[in-house]
Parts: C-alpha cells; structure tokens; sequence
C-alpha cells in the first residue's frame, strides 16, 4: 500500500462479497481503521476482506468528485474505473 499524503480514491471488497469506496490521504492507517472496526459505519457492519485497490488524486476535491463517480458506476465497472486514467 501507498498513496499516504496525497488523496486518494480507494476500494475494498467486503466479506458479504459488497465494495466499499472511500476517500483518505492516509491510506494505510484508513485501511487499518477499517480492518479494526473503526471505519465507516458500513464497513462495521460488513467487515473489509481485502483492499482491491487505489487511484491517487492532487486534492481532496478531486478525490471527492472521484468518489461521487464510481459510486455511480454498476459493481462490474468500479474496478476498471481503478484502472483507467
């Protein structure tokens, strides 16, 4: 994992087979938080499986729009989404 101090977009796959997307500029310690079960109130209830990856953005704003977008996309989009530049 990287991505710590620039913002960036991330995905985790949970164990109820749903995916998370959030935004951070501390990936690893997000990542961390979410594990522990002091993430987002969805990933409380639907704990993290894996990390299935990250896009870094140059602010928060852009990370943000970002977000907005891939949780508009249907589930088989969201990792290209990941992938593309």
């Amino acid at each position: 994992m990287e991505a710590n101090g620039s913002w960036c977009l991330y995905l985790i796959e949970c164990r109820n087979g749903s995916y998370y997307a959030g935004i951070t500029n501390r990936l690893d310690a997000r990542y961390a938080a979410h594990v522990a079960g002091r993430g987002a109130r969805y990933t409380r209830a639907n704990p993290p499986l894996r990390l299935l990856g990250f896009r870094s953005y140059p602010d928060r704003a852009s990370a943000s729009r970002a977000e907005w977008a891939i949780k508009q996309l249907p589930r088989e989009r969201k990792l290209a989404f990941l992938q593309t530049d």
